[in-house]
């Protein structure tokens, strides 16, 4: 099969297309032909071995998945002996935010995973933009408990995660302050965003709004440069999930105030599931930037290591 390979940590250089082994599935694993995945900001950040925290759980010196990827959509021809909630010929889709080696033709994924059905009204490459940054956004949406009585400011309200958030808090009556680039103001509009600041315009931290929610999807900005523009009661959350962040997640809790919400992904099957249900229901819909196949590897990768990417860049594997 063919598969993305490095061998240390670095940009898009180190990335080579390789012919590897096709995996075989152990008694609890299930063997997929990957159709589609996505390149993101984790996988920059896998890839590029940075930010260090990063190696606790990639690999100090040297990475320890040497294919990058961290979801993947495709069809199971091969189930361990033990395998119960999958068959072959299952149309699924999978995410490990440390990892699943999915920039390849083939890999092997425990069953009892991150995996779960696909959306039965969309294709492959749909399929692969409702993944990583979907589930991220899902995962602060499951400690906001959003309603119609809250407002929100996202700030990157284009990215993957931005675009899915404005998209469930806008479903749950949620009145949504989306932060993004001027020529996209008609997209977040189109998608549930009832009020846009344009950042080339005017800087959102200015804003004379308060809210009780403010999730910068894009990680670059503090909780200090944002509680101003907090209620009483309101809450930060960032995907950046560096130390300061972790720490004030913390502390800010046990003020009573205005406060920090960090939790590392967990229930990533469960979540697939809800979003396949979202999906399915017409609720959330993806956004997709551009495609690449598997042998332009280096150029998604540079492109998404810009920030400017809309929605999700897509890697085109099979089918």
């Amino acid at each position: 099969m063919k598969a993305a390979f490095r061998s240390q940590y670095g940009t898009a250089d180190v990335l080579n297309i390789e012919e590897l082994e096709i995996p075989v599935p152990k008694q609890n694993e299930v063997l997929v032909s990957v159709y589609a995945a996505t390149v993101n900001r984790t996988d920059c950040h896998i890839l590029w071995g940075k930010p260090l925290i990063m190696r606790l759980f990639t690999g100090f010196t040297k990475p320890r998945l040497r294919t990058t990827g961290t979801d993947f959509c495709g069809e199971v021809k091969a189930i361990g002996e033990h395998v119960q909630g999958f068959k072959v010929g299952d149309r699924v889709m999978g995410f490990d935010g440390f990892g699943c080696s999915s920039h390849a033709q083939y890999l092997t994924f425990r069953e009892n995973k991150g995996i779960a059905l696909m959306p039965a009204n969309l294709h492959f490459d749909e399929a692969a933009a409702c993944i990583e940054g979907a589930f991220y956004a899902q995962e602060a949406i499951n400690y906001l408990h959003p309603n119609a009585n809250h407002t929100a400011l996202i700030i990157g309200a284009t990215g993957a995660i931005g675009s899915a958030t404005v998209q469930y808090l806008s479903t749950r009556g949620t009145n949504v302050t989306a932060v993004c680039r001027g020529q996209h103001i008609e997209l977040v509009r189109s998608i549930g965003a009832s009020r846009v600041i344009d950042y080339e315009k005017e800087n959102f931290i200015n804003d004379k709004e308060s809210y009780d929610f403010i999730i910068d999807a894009v990680g670059m900005y503090r909780f200090g440069q944002c509680k101003h523009l907090l209620k009483k009661k309101g809450v930060f959350t960032s995907s950046g999930g560096n130390i300061n962040h972790i720490l004030l997640a913390i502390i800010t809790p046990m003020l009573g105030g205005k406060k920090v919400l960090f939790r590392a992904p967990r229930k990533i099957k469960k979540n697939l599931d809800v979003i396949r249900g979202l999906i399915e229901e017409g609720k959330f819909k993806p956004v997709i930037d551009r495609k690449y196949p598997l042998e332009k590897i280096r150029e998604a990768f540079d492109y998404v290591s810009t920030g400017k990417k809309v929605g999700n860049v897509i890697l085109t594997i099979g089918n």
